[in-house]
Order: structure tokens, then sequence, then C-alpha cells
């Protein structure tokens, strides 16, 4: 019935042929084609299996029709007789038939295989025959690549429109993108997601700079690009300056005559701005910080903060009104002073300015003082100015209160003034600064407070010191002469008091300090090392870093530094444990000394990865040029790798072809030297197989796997040989051709076989000579009786073999179906297999 529905003339299937199943084909009472779609989908290069129905048809036909086509074009067919692979097949993949089943597998899938498989298959029942038809629409998928992220600017100005592009080389859509947003901070938040591949961010602001990375997904994976970093420039906001010391007036900021004024201008800006002071419209300081030390009545005025930001050439600008106060000029000035060398007191009354000058005298019972007055100017008469000794020191009390009166033809009434003695309530004050070249260390003294000024002075180790100077004194000393660890004195002499007052510096060098004196970090990973510089008062030089080698370090791209006046903090990039680990080490020096520390990095290797057991090596075909590998990982469910290393090496080649006179001098160079493992990388850790070509017949390989852990190899596997492929022959009686792995010795085992076989089969043809002769004694007596003699003959006349018997029956034999085997010369590495379809018994021939 199969036969006539195919409109074939005759087609015989054996029965031993026919797979039973348990399964069952439904029949269809009105016997109409059944028809099934099945939608499968599989990945590139990946393996997928195509079913045609629960239960292997008696015939079935395979073909492929591509999208856009009305063709459909066979793949694979069986008519009884086994599956026939068509040349179409190549194209679509690793194609194969699974045993027992009409089942397809396709491994390596390729794009070309997307469309849609038909299966024809027929079942002869014992009514009629049933027709299906399965149609498989096959999509082939292509994982996503790795993302990279474009933007139109990458330094966009602020309230400016940029657009951020996610771009893709492959992927099967439809694919899904994710836009992350990383912080200075590090904090990662989602800022949009969807199926376009575009962003567009209007009004860029400031609160935009930052990491930016796109993650693109479809069906099959995911992928994540590296970060972009997104600059916003902006600014300059407007400047706000705060004043110190604070003090508002209606006029707006005040300060007193004598004082340091300083005008801090703060104003956001990327990059950083750069400010201009300017005193009523003139510029007079470059700088965010601009002081005024002892302000003058002539300071006052309007002050202006230009910010400029460079890059956009943009600026702002605020302005501020100062006004300095001091005492009228119709009031007279007192003074005390020291005098005799800070051992009396001078006191002093002015009243400079006006005209005609004005009348000046001081008043109050003087002689409190514990001596007489010695006057040194007219007490009664119109004078700029008058003073009056004291007695010597220790006699005036202290916080004594003196008045000066003062009178002018302008005034309606006298003005006065008075002036306070007293010590200076703090104690002396010391301390220390550098010059800004770095040329000079200053050691600075004061006491303030106090009327009049005491007299400072210094002295210092090895005669080092400073003459007296009111108030406050400095030392000037060259940078790097100063003593480390030395006191350095300074007095202070005050008139009201007998002793001096003294206060010591002792310089020092800078301290170091660092979070972590040793760091571990695993190679290929970043690194920062970190270095402080402890609170000092002495102004330091720069802070250097030195690598393991002792160079000075510089920003390359292996080195990236960080640093303030207060640390320096160094990047290692993309450590390595044999070039980046030791000790590195971090120096500054001051006017007194130099100091280091040393911090340790101890780059880790990642762990080692699990054992690889090579599981099959065989070649796939008789050429012997490509091998088929496959292995498996020792405790799968642990990871660990993130790929293999495949080596391979010669360990021998075929007898013969040594010393041929065709061999080049390199291939002779080549055996003689040792084998060399030849690696192929596997960067993918899911894989487990490979297929390695372009091998040379002549030649038997080893080969091996190896796991690898990100940087970190692991243990090799056994190194194994390629083993023996079989095929099935085409004759009725089944027969497999084996072919065996190259000998990994020369010929002398095949001579000593073919010798054995030899002298075997010589003994086998002697014996069936003597069984002849001896059964055929009556017809050749003559050649009987040469071999045994007569008597032996005729002693054994009697004797009856049986002839006739059958010697086999015809059951249980060796029965050929079809034809024999072709005769010729067979390799004497090939070996045949015979099996009896009837009674599967294997017979190695």
């Amino acid at each position: 019935m199969v036969a006539r529905l195919l409109g074939l003339a005759f087609l015989f299937l054996p029965i031993s042929l026919v797979t039973c199943t348990t399964h069952v084909v439904q029949t269809n009472q009105s016997w109409e084609v059944v028809y099934r779609d099945t939608y499968v989908y599989g990945v590139v290069t990946k393996a997928v299996i195509l079913e045609c129905g629960s239960t292997v048809p008696d015939i079935y036909i395979w073909s492929f029709t591509k999208p856009g086509t009305e063709a459909i074009k066979a793949v694979v067919w069986d008519l009884g007789k086994g599956p026939r692979i068509q040349k179409l097949a190549e194209t679509l993949g690793k194609l194969t038939v699974i045993s027992n089943s009409a089942a397809l597998s396709i491994e390596k899938l390729p794009l070309a295989a997307h469309g849609l498989f038909t299966c024809q298959a027929i079942y002869d029942t014992e009514q009629e025959p049933i027709v299906y038809y399965y149609y498989v629409h096959l999509t082939v998928r292509v994982p996503v690549s790795k993302p990279y992220l474009l933007m139109s600017d990458v330094s966009p100005v602020e309230g400016s429109t940029m657009w951020m592009r996610c771009n893709l080389e492959n992927g099967t859509g439809p694919v899904q993108y994710v836009w992350q947003h990383e912080t200075r901070t590090g904090n990662i938040s989602t800022i949009a997601q969807g199926d376009s591949s575009v962003i567009n961010v209007t009004n860029v602001n400031r609160n935009h700079t930052g990491w930016y990375r796109c993650v693109a997904s479809n069906a099959v994976n995911s992928e994540s690009s590296n970060r972009l970093w997104l600059d916003t420039i902006f600014g300059p906001d407007i400047p706000q300056i705060d004043v110190t010391p604070y003090s508002m007036t209606e006029r707006g900021y005040s300060a007193l005559e004598r004082e340091t004024v300083s005008l801090l201008c703060q104003a956001q800006s990327n990059p950083a701005s750069q400010y201009v002071w300017f005193y009523n419209n003139s510029q007079v300081y470059s700088g965010p910080q601009f002081t005024i030390t002892k302000i003058l009545r002539m300071h006052t005025g309007d002050y202006a903060c230009l910010a400029q930001n460079t890059y956009l050439n943009t600026r702002s600008k605020k302005t501020i009104s100062l006004t300095v106060y001091y005492p009228p000029d119709g009031s007279p000035s007192c003074s005390v002073q020291p005098a005799l060398n800070h051992t009396s007191l001078r006191l002093l009354c002015s009243w400079p300015g006006g005209f005609p000058t004005a009348s000046l005298h001081w008043t109050g019972d003087l002689t409190q003082a514990g001596q007489e007055v010695v006057d040194t100017g007219q007490q009664a008469n119109s004078l700029t100015d008058t003073a009056i000794l004291l007695p010597s020191e220790g006699l005036t009390p202290n916080n004594s209160l003196f008045t000066c009166l003062g009178s002018h033809p302008a005034l309606r009434q006298p003005t006065q003034c008075s002036t306070r003695t007293y010590v200076p309530p703090a104690e002396p004050v010391c301390f220390a600064y550098v010059t800004n070249s770095k040329q000079y260390l200053m050691l600075s003294c004061s006491w303030d407070g106090g009327a009049p000024k005491a007299l400072v002075w210094w002295e210092g180790p090895g005669g080092q010191g400073e003459g007296g100077q009111e108030n406050s004194n400095i030392l000037i000393l060259r940078y790097g002469t100063a003593r480390s660890g030395k006191p350095y004195t300074c007095h202070a002499k005050h008139p009201l008091l007998v002793q001096t007052k003294t206060c010591r510096l002792t310089l020092e060098a800078p301290v170091l300090l660092t979070q972590r004196r040793v760091v571990s970090v695993y190679e290929g990973s970043d690194v920062q090392l970190d270095c402080n510089l402890r609170a000092n008062y002495l102004p330091v030089s720069e802070i250097t870093w030195f690598n393991n080698q002792g160079v000075d370090v510089k920003d390359t791209s292996k080195y990236m530094l960080l640093r303030t006046s207060a640390w320096a903090n160094l990047t290692v990039r993309d450590t390595d444990e044999a070039q980046d680990s030791g000790e590195y080490r971090c120096t500054t020096s001051n006017a007194v000394g130099g100091t280091e520390i040393n911090v340790t990095l101890v780059v880790k290797r990642y762990p080692m990865p699990p054992n690889a057991t090579l599981i099959k090596v065989t070649y796939n075909s008789r050429k012997r040029n490509e091998v088929e590998l496959e292995w498996q990982v020792h405790t799968e469910e642990q990871r660990g790798w993130t790929g293999f290393v495949l080596e391979h090496r010669w360990v021998s080649e075929k007898p013969g072809r040594r010393g041929s006179s065709n061999d080049s001098k390199e291939e002779t160079e080549e055996r003689i030297a040792p084998p060399v493992w030849y690696r192929n990388f596997i960067q993918d850790p899911e894989v487990r197989s490979h297929t390695v070509g372009r091998l040379t017949p002549t030649f038997t390989y080893q080969f091996r796997i190896t796991p690898v852990n990100h940087r970190t190899i692991g243990h090799p596997s056994a190194a194994k040989t390629p083993g023996i492929v079989c095929k099935q022959s085409e004759e009725s009686v089944v027969r497999f051709l084996c072919v065996a792995a190259e000998p990994r010795s020369n010929m002398y085992p095949a001579v000593i076989g073919a010798a054995i076989g030899g002298m075997l089969f010589a003994a086998i043809l002697t014996a069936l000579l003597l069984v002849y002769i001896i059964r055929n004694r009556n017809n050749n007596p003559r050649l009987h009786d040469m071999l045994f003699g007569l008597q032996h003959s005729q002693s054994r006349e009697n004797i009856n073999f049986p002839e006739d018997e059958v010697v086999g029956g015809s059951e249980g034999g060796i029965e050929e179906i079809g034809g024999s085997s072709s005769p010729g010369k067979m390799n004497p590495h090939q070996t045949h297999v015979h099996i009896n379809v009837r009674n599967p018994t294997l017979i190695w021939t």
C-alpha cells in the first residue's frame, strides 16, 4: 500500500529494520492527511533538535523552505533503508539523524537554518497508510554582542540638549535597553529603559554629571557596555562673598582700622572659576581670597568679585561696600609707649589735622606713679603733641588710666582721650611658616595686646637670633637650615613687668599616615594607595609616590595620581602579580626635613579552577586531519572558571615517513626538536566540545584541556591520543569498518604479526591436506602410502569416515543476505564486523 502511495514499482522493507515502539499512531477515519505545527527556537552556533512525531515513521522526508520563498527542498529522506542526507544539509549546520527516531539534530546552528522544516511522515498500518505533515518553524536567534555607548557630546553645556546611543553589532530582536547612571559617590540608578537604543537628554544640568552605561538584552542573553563619563560644563553662578570678620551696617560691611579683613569669593562652576578682585573699578588681586592686612581708612570703597569660566568664556560679578571706621579728625589721640629700652613708659597725646593746631595737656594725679613727672612738653600751650615720661619699670601700677584733654577753637567743648597702660592679657605666641618660593623659613613671635607693645626677640641654637622688635618678631632662616628638635626661644619684655616672658618653638619634620600599610587585590583589578599628611604647622612640599621599582610615579596608562596639599592617592591600574607586587613609597619634606612611608601591595592570583577531563578524543573521518574533543569539568556546580586552554602536540609519525628525501630542513629539525604544545584559547566557560582541524594525517597527536580562572591557569588534564571511528558499510550484512589509531611504534609489531599469521595459515593448510589424503586414500593410494606407509594404511583400512555426514545445518548458521564483500587487499589497520540480521551475532574478520 505504501509503495502504491509513493508511486514506486516495488518497495521491500525488511522486518528486522523496523523499530518497534510503544507509541501508537492515531488513525484518521476520513484518511485525511494530518498536519502539525511546531515552533522551535535555536541559538546561533548552538544545537537544536527537530522532532518528527513521537513515533518512528516507516518512511519520512525532511525538507526545508527558506523564508520569503516557496521552494521546498529535501534535506533528509529515509525510505526504509536508512537516512540519506542531502548536500543542502551542509548549509544548515552539522545535521544528523538521531538513532531510533526521525528527529534531526543540528549542531553549530547557522543563520541559514532559519526557516520552515517540513517532515512528511508515512505510517504503514494494517488498514491504510497514514500521512502526517509536521511543520517545524525554526527561529534562529543571535545573542546580543557587547554594546558600546556613544554620546553626541561628552562635555555638554548646562541647558543644552544631547543624546546617547547604545550600539549593537549583533543580536536578534526585540532588544531591550536599560540606561544606568553612576554618580561620583558610586550610587547607580536606572534613568531609562525600553526598546529604543537612543535617549535624548534635554536641558542638561550639573546633576547629569557621572558615569553612564547601557545594558542590552534579548531572549538569548544580556550584555553591558563599558562606562562612559559625562562631564557637564556650567557656571559660573552668581558669586557669594564672605567677609571676615563679619560686621554689617546700613551701608554694607564695616571694618575697624588696622585689623585684618579677608574677602572670600565662591562661585559654582565647571571647570573651576577664575577670580579677579576690583577696588573702585581697579583690579587689585587675582584669586578667590583677598586679604587686607591692617586695613586703613583709605581702603573704604566698593569691592567687586568677578568669576570667570574660561572654557565657556562666561563671567558673573558681585559688588559689596566696605567702610573702614577710625576716630574722627576732631578728637585727640592718646598712646603710651615704652622708653629707655622698655624700662619706662612715655605718654603721647596727638591731635593731627585741623587748623589751627589744637591744644593738648595731660590731667590727673600723675604723681600716683610713685615718682615725679618729667614733662617733655609744654602743658598749657597749643601744641600738636605732648609727651610725659613716667617712672622706671615696676613702679607704675598695672591697668593705670591716663587722660589727655584737647581743645580747638572750632569746638564748643574740649574733647579728650584716655590711654591705659597694661600688660598683655595672654602669653606670647610662636608659629612658623614658609615663603611661597620655599627659600626662607619664617619664625614669628607675637605678644598681642597690652599698652604699650612688648619688646620681642629670638634666640636660637647655634647663635641664630633676631634683634628686638615691638609686638611681634620674625626670625628668617634659609630653607633647610633649621635644626630639627632644637628649641627656638622667643623673649617678650613689657615695661610694667620686671621679668621677661618666653615661648619656645621646636621644629619637626612632617609625618605621613596611611589607612592600610598592606593592600591586597586580585590581579587584573585597579587598586588605590592613600597617603595623608598629619596636621602640621610647617608647610610641606608636594607629596611624591615611588613605585615598587623605586621610580618616581607620574600620570601614565599604568598609574593615576590624585593629590592635594594634604594627601596624595596613587591608583595602580590592571594589577599584575609579577609586575606590581612590592613596596610603594610615599615621601614628602619641609624646611626641617623629609619623611616617607611604605605601603605593601600584594597582588593575588585568582583561585585555581577545578580540573577538567577529556572524555572524547576521536578522528571524525578517515582523512585524520580533524579531531573532535569533548570534556567535562569536575565540581561543575561550583563554577570557578572563565575559559579553557585546549592544547595539542605531535608525538610520533608513521613508519617510513622519517628520513624522506622530500623533507625540508625545517621539517627535519621540527621532528628532532622536542614536541611543542600548541594552544587554542576558548573564552566561553559553557563550551564543552571543540574540533581541531588542519592536522597532518601522518602524525600522531596528543591532546589535553586546561581550565582557566581569569589569569590563573589550572592543571592540565591527562594527555590523550585520538581513538577509533567506526562507519557502517552499505552491505546487506551489517559491516562496520573501523580505522584504528596510529600505531605508537615502528613496523616490527606488524611484521611479527604477519609472520605469526602466515605460520598459522600454513599449519591450517597442512592439516586440511592431511585430512583430504586420509579420506581419499583409496583414490590416491600412492600418495597415501608415500606419506603414511603401507602398513599404516592397511591397519586403518577398516575405519570408516562419515564422508556424507552433513557438517553444518542451514539453521543457526551464518546467512549472508545479498552479495558478499568485494574482493581486494584489506587494509592492515581495518577490521570487518559481520552481523547476522536474523540472529544478531558479531563475527570479526
